[in-house]
């Protein structure tokens, strides 16, 4: 069959021929893939440079996992494969898999699952968002910011503040849900200034970030405390673009009332990851055919793999393969 390969954690996939992949137990189910969407998981794993990735990149393998497929029946399912999903066929868990609803097409099946898990999880599970919550998204103008902004409306936040980069998005933002969008780009005093007025009108209540580096240290600076009873606030590191470490005073942990978590592989619980499958996809699929969730993608081919790996595609969009 036809693949995207990558040997021995090159991170550089190549379009070529790949052993037909075997069933090996009653969990598994053959598949034939029709989309998946290239996200920074699959790049840094490829690479070898995720956490998850361990020692599993000797050799060659295919890349990618998860995706839209057809079952055997000729039926449409979102599934997460053991084997890598950018190829013409995959490997999938029955207990991985949710049907897709009719109405939805390909692309934006195979983009939105890992949004909503980078988003939902964090939001739900993670900072335990409530009706009338404020809500912050530290790097809202990618893709999985866009969602998390959507979905901190959906599910009851009073006030969404979108921080980012990119200003057109950031304005962007504020048709999908954003009440108030602050430029990353600004100096570090104004950036503090416009975010501690915040804090002062709508105390922040959950902080979803995929930024993590400079702006989480600029953020938590903000919610140091002088002694005073102080709201709760939830912290939540989804993602680390511009930086896996950051200084952190203990003053800041000690005069303010705050969680600081993480959301991603290895943080949820089995019962988290099953609710999921069961409920949580399935919705998100429903609030995306009713046009209440919206994503953009830009569709490659399978065959173009190599040319198109780096490709920049705007902000707020996703690159999905067609196979």
């Amino acid at each position: 069959m036809k693949a995207a390969i990558v040997y021995g954690g090159s991170g550089a996939p190549e379009y070529g021929d790949f052993p037909e992949p075997e069933v090996k137990n009653n969990n598994e189910l053959l598949v034939s893939v029709k989309a998946a969407a290239i996200k920074h998981l699959d790049k840094s794993r490829a690479r070898g440079t995720h956490y998850s990735a361990g020692d599993k990149l000797q050799g060659a393998s295919v890349i990618g996992g998860d995706g839209v497929c057809l079952l055997a029946d000729g039926s449409r399912v979102y599934g997460m494969s053991i084997n890598g999903m950018l190829a013409e066929r995959a490997i999938i868990e029955k207990r991985r898999m949710v049907p897709i609803p009719n109405g939805l097409d390909d692309a934006t099946a195979a983009a939105l699952p890992n949004a909503v898990i980078g988003a939902a999880m964090a939001l739900k599970f993670r900072a335990a968002v409530q009706p009338g919550d404020t809500v912050l998204i530290n790097g809202a103008t990618g893709f999985t910011g866009r969602v998390a902004v959507q979905l901190a409306k959906y599910y009851g936040a009073k006030r969404v503040i979108a921080t980012g980069r990119n200003q057109q998005s950031l304005n962007e933002l504020l048709n999908l849900g954003a009440d108030e969008i602050v430029s990353i780009k600004q100096d570090d005093a104004q950036f503090i200034n416009q975010l501690k007025t915040i804090h002062q009108i709508s105390p922040v209540n959950v902080i979803i970030d995929y930024l993590w580096g400079h702006t989480a240290e600029l953020l938590l600076a903000c919610l140091k405390g002088d002694g005073s009873f102080s709201a709760n606030t939830r912290y939540v590191s989804v993602g680390s673009v511009t930086g896996d470490l950051i200084q952190l005073s203990a003053a800041t942990l000690r005069s303010v009332n705050l969680q600081l978590s993480g959301s991603g592989l290895g943080s949820w619980t089995k019962a988290q990851v099953g609710e999921l499958f069961a409920e949580l996809l399935p919705e998100m699929f429903q609030l995306a055919v009713s046009g209440r969730l919206k994503i953009e993608t830009v569709k490659v081919s399978l065959a173009g793999i190599a040319g198109i790996w780096d490709l920049e595609v705007p902000d707020g969009q996703r690159l999905v393969v067609m196979i």
